[in-house]
């Protein structure tokens, strides 16, 4: 086995976050073996995309403690996580210097590699799931599922509270960052020097990007859709990261048994080869700009963990689609009850 200590992605996560958290994020999850390439002096698409979807993973269980506790079990049983896919939400509304919906994301995406395979009407709760895989190794490098909420299917009143929520929001993304993403996308690769300084630009593009909502528009908001409600506390960070099991029946079993909050029942898709169930979303302390301009705190739901089990489609083949029906269940883990 290759010295990982030798290899880009390593070199990569190293310069970019330090030893520690290299060496848990390491620790913790499975790294395809064609990832792991001897250091060299450019870093390719897919090591780039690698070393986000680990980072990302990182950011959920540092918000989400049933995450923490699941990784941590698992480590200590000497396993590691394989990570299926992450997914945010969107809102296609004018959201000031950020590009609007999906945009914001497809130009961060597509130069690392990853396309969109599939579209998920999402019509019970006004949103589109979009799911973009990685060109080079789709099964080995987490997916984004990508939603994308619609205000003009709900009320005037609620498409207002819209407005004023993401209006202003800013663009993480620096011009410089921009610049690499157009030589990435060009050329498959970057300068190393210049990759460590991307990378941690590209993690704050996950985050939320405008600032604390009042709170007479988050009651408008989780009036008719608490997708949009989360949009307006959390942003765009991971609604949620997945741990791909071999069985996730008998992993929600084990989780129960510890004591820790999982969704009842277990989603199958209608092809029967794709089965998920969640933690229930932590609950996490935010700010709120009350009626008089001042603030106010008050407790809603944040971000969880899933587990998905996905069958072969073909001999050799993972079936790595998602469905509809699976996706706006899973999505009820971060209702405010």
């Amino acid at each position: 086995m290759r010295n990982l200590h030798e290899t880009t992605l390593w070199a990569l996560l190293d310069g970019a976050v330090g030893m520690v958290r290299t060496v848990r994020l390491f620790e913790a999850l499975a790294v395809h073996e064609s990832l792991l390439q001897p250091r060299a002096e450019t870093v390719a698409r897919a090591e780039l995309a690698q070393a986000l979807t680990m980072l990302l993973f990182e950011d959920v269980t540092r918000r989400v403690p049933m995450a923490a506790a699941y990784v941590g079990d698992t480590v200590r049983e000497g396993k590691r996580l394989v990570f299926d896919h992450g997914a945010l939400r969107t809102v296609a509304a004018p959201s000031g210097e950020l590009p609007a919906g999906e945009a914001a994301f497809r130009r961060i995406l597509e130069p690392l590699g990853f396309e969109c395979r599939d579209v998920y009407p999402l019509d019970r709760i006004g949103m589109t799931g979009r799911a973009y895989a990685h060109r080079d190794l789709p099964e080995s490098i987490a997916q984004f599922f990508l939603s994308e909420l619609h205000p003009e299917r709900f009320s005037a009143g609620f498409q207002a509270a819209v407005a004023r929520v993401v209006g202003a929001s800013r663009d993480p993304l620096s011009a410089w960052a921009k610049e690499q993403l157009v030589a990435l996308a060009a050329n498959g690769s970057i300068a190393f020097a210049d990759a460590v300084r991307l990378l941690p630009n590209l993690v704050a593009c996950f985050d939320r990007q405008h600032g604390e909502p009042r709170w007479s528009d988050y009651e408008i908001l989780l009036a008719e859709s608490k997708e949009m409600a989360w949009i307006a506390t959390e942003g765009n960070a991971f609604n949620h990261a997945t741990d791909r099991v071999a069985d996730v029946e008998a992993t929600a079993a084990r989780q129960r048994q510890l004591g820790r909050p999982v969704k009842p029942a277990v989603e199958i898709s209608a092809s029967g080869r794709v089965r998920q169930t969640a933690f229930r979303a932590a609950m996490v302390e935010r700010l709120f700009v009350a009626a008089d301009g001042s603030l106010r705190s008050e407790v809603v739901p944040g971000s969880f963990h899933e587990f998905i089990t996905r069958h072969e489609e073909a001999p050799g083949v993972l079936d790595l689609r998602f469905d509809s029906g699976n996706a706006t269940a899973i999505f009820q883990m971060t209702s405010r009850s």
